[in-house]
């Protein structure tokens, strides 16, 4: 009798045991992120999983195949304007294998990965769907070229500067969160509209958002765009965060010079791979020294720019209150890092700091903050126009 129940005992707990792994996990929530060049599509899990995914046509569609997960929602209906996602469907087969299904507009480039839980969030799979014309690939060359003086007999042609404006975070990045609930990927999204809308009427100034809405858009990518753009100026907007709740004050921040060598190293690394320009200069057909010497020289003139630009934003930036640092800063920001765009990060304020969070959501503030960012643009541009634009025409 022992021996049986001991038999039976072990049975059981098998039997337990495989139930449990045949659901184990479950999808708790199923969130779309639409972007203009992309759609993320976040899955919401109860545990890390396993999947495969694969492409079909006729239709379009992305198969993601998840072993022991339990579909626990009904999946929500994508926006209707989004580019990519037309519907989303799935089956659950024997064994607990559940089966995923992105009904597609037209085809995708799809990638996945899992996150490990944050603050906000736990564990995620996710999936981007990249329009096959904006999957990873080699850069197009920009069409920048160096400055050339032109017969005597044709006129130049002057064009607008060109600014981007860099709304941190985004979608599933929310950034920072304080206390009141303010996101910071709102928060910025905000001012970054408004400071496009400020550039935009002055004469001479085109200006694009790098981030239009509520998604993400990697690093690189970011400023990826501004050199595809042709941009003369890189502004990223954040609003940092503390675990002191009284730290305050805006900074503004340039790359650093260990950041600017460590980018040096992988461009001169890649550029046999790489048609790009740095500074109006092809380098992918340059000897290793003098490749080295363009891209340095590049890289010395953009951080002395930067920093110029870095000090006019700050000295306006303090006349709204005092600043969280009284000097431009230097740090290895990814987004600061294209070798021919001077680029600088601005964190308007500490959004951990109750204060600065209620004044940070307010319309009126963000106004206040994005016309500082603007004055202290058109103060660097008086001296530091770049040749063969209307602003320099008017200097």
């Amino acid at each position: 009798m022992g021996v049986f129940l001991r038999t039976l005992g072990i049975a059981l707990i098998f039997f337990l045991a495989d139930r449990a792994a045949m659901a184990s996990a479950e999808i708790k929530n199923l969130r779309m992120w639409p972007a203009p060049d992309h759609t993320r599509v976040v899955f919401d899990i109860s545990a890390p999983v396993k999947h495969t995914m694969f492409s079909l046509v006729r239709p379009d569609r992305v198969v993601i195949d998840m072993p022991n997960v339990h579909m626990g929602i009904a999946p929500p209906k994508p926006q209707a304007l989004d580019p990519l996602l037309k519907r989303i469907r799935y089956a659950a087969h024997k064994r607990g294998n559940l089966r995923v299904v992105l009904d597609l507009k037209r085809p995708v480039h799809p990638k996945s990965f899992l996150l490990r839980p944050n603050r906000e969030y736990g564990h995620r799979l996710v999936i981007d769907l990249l329009r096959e014309s904006d999957a990873p690939k080699a850069e197009l060359p920009s069409s920048k070229s160096p400055a050339r003086k032109p017969p005597a007999k044709i006129p130049i042609k002057l064009r607008k500067v060109i600014i981007a404006v860099d709304p941190g975070h985004g979608g599933e990045d929310t950034g920072a969160i304080g206390r009141l609930g303010a996101r910071e990927k709102d928060v910025v999204l905000a001012i970054g509209k408004k400071l496009k809308t400020l550039l935009n009427q002055q004469r001479g100034i085109d200006a694009f958002l790098v981030r239009r809405g509520d998604y993400y858009v990697g690093l690189q990518k970011r400023t990826r765009i501004a050199r595809t753009r042709q941009a003369d100026l890189f502004i990223s907007i954040h609003a940092d965060a503390f675990r002191d709740p009284l730290v305050y004050g805006s900074s503004v921040y340039v790359l650093s010079e260990n950041g600017a060598s460590s980018e040096a190293a992988k461009w001169l690394a890649d550029r046999e791979n790489s048609s790009d320009l740095v500074g109006g200069v092809r380098l992918n057909d340059k000897d290793n020294l003098l490749a080295s010497v363009l891209l340095d020289l590049s890289q010395k003139a953009t951080l002395n720019d930067s920093v110029k630009l870095g000090n006019s934003v700050l000295n306006q930036l303090k006349k709204l209150g005092k600043t969280h640092k009284p000097q431009v800063h230097r740090a290895g920001f990814m987004v600061l890092k294209s070798p021919d765009v001077p680029s600088i990060l601005v964190e308007t304020a500490f959004i951990s700091n109750p204060d600065e969070e209620r004044r940070l959501r307010s319309s009126q503030h963000q106004w206040r903050v994005a016309k500082a960012i603007l004055r202290g643009i058109l103060g660097y541009f008086k001296n530091n126009a770049p040749p063969n634009t209307l602003l320099a025409a008017r200097r």
